[in-house]
């Protein structure tokens, strides 16, 4: 299995950040890889994503929710087999550090070898680049969910 684990500090506060990060739908805004995001519940979601021009669906389902702590998942079910998590740092009252780690299976030769060659990890970077440059151009988050989950 590969792992990512890659960070961004961006210059809004704590609960901006995360607040943000649970507007999943708007993750296409940001995420270059996923096409579509939809929420089918407080804990279910399901993603379309194109990968090294593959497009995949599946269904995540999310483990762990603390407001400005942590967001934590799996998917469930479909094209994708993958965990992740998502931390949430205050560095000071006006800057957060966000940090993502990765779990996946690379499957068939291109993600294979484009695991070894770090383009997973060159891309879960960019994506936190446009997160930073979104959420750094609007000052404000677009929505919250502010509730907990803990399985």
């Amino acid at each position: 299995m590969a792992q990512i684990v890659e960070t961004v500090d961006v210059e809004v506060p704590v609960h901006v950040a995360y607040n943000q990060w649970t507007q999943f739908e708007s993750f296409p805004e940001f995420l270059d890889e996923v096409v579509s995001l939809t929420q089918i519940d407080d804990t279910t979601t399901h993603w379309k994503v194109n990968i090294g021009g593959a497009e995949r669906e599946f269904d995540a389902v999310i483990t762990e929710q603390h407001p400005e702590e942590r967001v934590a998942w799996t998917s469930t079910g479909g094209e994708a087999d993958h965990a992740g998590a998502v931390t949430f740092h205050k560095l000071d009252d006006a800057t957060s550090r966000v940090t993502v780690q990765i779990d996946w299976e690379p499957e068939g030769f291109v993600e294979k070898a484009g695991s070894v060659l770090g383009a997973g990890s060159h891309a879960v970077k960019k994506d936190l680049q446009n997160f930073k440059e979104f959420i750094e151009r609007r000052g404000s988050e677009t929505g919250a969910w502010r509730g907990d989950v803990a399985r």
